[in-house]
């Protein structure tokens, strides 16, 4: 795992240092070596809740409305039935979904026509709580792969780095913000 920008954002040494699904699903898929980009935020929120609003990106993407939604506002209020997740939904616009730990996190690919530009992407959502009991802050944290074997695919791997860290950083922020306001009422 690499420090520093882009690489990572608003990590610790442990989000860094965590295993996550993600990182197994390029090798599996007989991918090569994946260059990993790590984001994360702080949510004074119970995991439960954070998890819930987490869900929401099955919905909407929760970045830059303008750029990745159309213009269309990302919801403010949870949608019924958002928390449900299955193995192949789209995730984000971009992603199927290949594994879900209930309340903890979602592990997804890119769909082949996502997947042209730049390969296959995968990318894990955790929500990771500060407490056994789950009933404190937590973190809401996101690893992503991408191929990095070769000199190629690292520089577009670098680009993809520095453009995902402007969308990923808004997208965590305003999910940890919807579950703090939440979490206030």
């Amino acid at each position: 795992m690499r420090a520093g920008l882009p690489w990572a954002w608003g990590t610790t040494p442990a989000d860094l240092a965590r295993s996550l699904p993600v990182d197994a699903v390029l090798p599996e898929r007989g991918e090569g070596a994946a260059v990993t980009m790590d984001r994360a935020v702080p949510v004074a929120a119970p995991a439960p809740l954070t998890w819930r609003w987490l869900c929401q990106t099955a919905v909407a993407p929760y970045s830059y409305d303008l750029v990745d939604n159309l213009g269309r506002r990302s919801p403010r209020k949870l949608t019924p039935g958002a928390e449900r997740l299955e193995v192949g939904q789209r995730m984000l616009g971009v992603y199927e979904l290949l594994a879900v730990d209930e309340g903890r996190s979602w592990t997804a690919v890119t769909t082949a026509s996502a997947s042209r530009p730049l390969g296959p992407i995968g990318v894990t959502y955790a929500v990771v709580p500060d407490d056994d009991a789950g009933r404190g802050p937590c973190r809401l944290v996101c690893r992503m792969t991408a191929r990095g074997a070769t000199r190629p695919q690292r520089l577009r791997a670098a680009a993809l780095a520095w453009g995902d860290l402007v969308m990923m950083r808004k997208q965590l922020l305003t999910l940890a913000a919807l579950a703090e306001r939440d979490a206030r009422r």
